[in-house]
C-alpha cells in the first residue's frame, strides 16, 4: 500500500503535446513527444511505447495527464523527462488520461 503522503511526492501535471516524432531506431513502436507543461516547467521531451496505437494526428495538440518529478532515464537512446498517464484494460486496449474540461497547461492533477 501507499499512504497518502507518498502519493503527494508524485507531481502530475497535464501538458499539451506539441509534437509527435516517430522514434526511427527503436525495436518497440514509439513516439518522441514534446509536450508543453506550462510556463512554470516548461517543454520536454517524452518516450512513449504507443506509436501501434494512435496516430501522430490523435496525438499532435491534444492534453494529458504525466508525471514530471522522475528521474530522467534513456529509452532506446533518448533521454525522456517523464511519463504519460494511461490505462490499459485486459485485452491490451489503452486509454490516455486526459482532462475532461479544457484547462491550462501545468495544472497539478490531486
Amino acid at each position: 500500500m501507499v499512504t497518502i503522503e507518498e502519493f503527494k511526492n508524485i507531481d502530475i501535471r497535464i501538458g499539451k503535446i506539441l509534437e509527435a516524432n516517430v522514434h526511427e531506431t527503436a525495436r518497440n513502436p514509439m513516439y518522441i513527444l514534446k509536450i508543453d507543461f506550462g510556463s512554470e516547467i516548461g517543454v520536454r521531451t517524452i518516450a512513449a511505447g504507443i506509436r501501434d496505437r494512435y496516430t501522430k494526428e490523435e496525438l499532435e495538440g491534444r492534453k494529458l495527464a504525466c508525471i514530471v518529478n522522475l528521474n530522467p532515464k534513456r529509452v532506446a537512446n533518448v533521454e525522456s523527462n517523464g511519463m504519460i498517464l494511461a490505462a490499459e484494460s485486459g485485452d491490451g486496449k489503452l486509454a490516455l488520461l486526459v482532462p475532461d474540461r479544457d484547462i491550462e497547461q501545468g495544472s497539478r492533477v490531486h
